[in-house]
């Protein structure tokens, strides 16, 4: 595949980017060894950038991380691509607003994710991130795109950004790499203190109607503009 320089500039600046964002995993305690990967769409392209497979985080570098098509082909690269290649391609592929996705084993999340349960809305920051509460998509095997296939199903219809694959783990998305590492970051927070919380009492969940108010103040209020 031959690229411009201008999709070349592109590609180097997202290796970059998914290169140093790996590093927001390990600082927040996301993953442990090498469980867990970003990726960045390229935009306007049938291309995306993801962690190589089996690579410590310590030893990842810009130049390691691999360019891949849309159906998970190495299109250059340092080596492999990650494991979870196929079910990022999927979300790519099927939902267009989608610049970058995470997947992280983090501790308190997949506790949900181990008991199939959907993380209830009982926090503002919650609302505000999530828009309600954390979805459970399907159990489903590594190895091909099924994984894709269930975040897909269950995102279409949900305001989450982030979505617990029941058995397994956790998978953000976002308008970019940050972002989804963000919601990554935010899930874990949110599923331990409502399982803290949940331990010590009856949780009181937030009514649907502030829900939206919060998450309508956060998207597009809150911050600089």
């Amino acid at each position: 595949m031959t690229l411009t320089s201008d999709v070349l500039g592109t590609v180097d600046r997202l290796r970059r980017q998914v290169s140093n964002l790996h590093a927001e995993l390990t600082r927040n305690e996301l993953v442990v060894w090498t469980a867990g990967n970003v990726s960045a769409r390229v935009p306007d392209q049938d291309l995306m950038v993801i962690k190589p497979s089996g690579v410590s985080y310590e030893e990842l570098t810009p130049e390691r991380m691999v360019l891949t098509d849309l159906y998970g082909k190495a299109v250059d690269g340092g080596g492999s691509p990650s494991s979870d290649t196929d079910a990022h391609a999927y979300v790519y592929r099927h939902l267009p607003a989608v610049h970058g996705v995470v997947h992280t084993h983090s501790t308190y999340a997949t506790a949900w994710a181990a008991r199939g349960e959907a993380i209830p809305c009982v926090l503002t920051m919650m609302a505000d991130e999530f828009g309600g509460e954390i979805p459970v998509g399907p159990f489903a095997l590594i190895g091909d795109d099924s994984i894709g296939r269930g975040i897909v199903e269950v995102l279409s219809g949900h305001r989450s950004t982030a979505i617990l694959m029941q058995n397994h783990g956790v998978f953000t998305v976002g308008k970019d790499a940050r972002s989804a590492v963000k919601s990554a970051v935010l899930c874990e927070e949110v599923a331990r203190t409502v399982h803290i919380s949940r331990q010590l009492g009856e949780l009181l969940p937030i009514p649907q109607p502030d829900i939206d108010h919060l998450y309508a103040r956060y998207q597009n209020v809150y911050g600089q503009k």
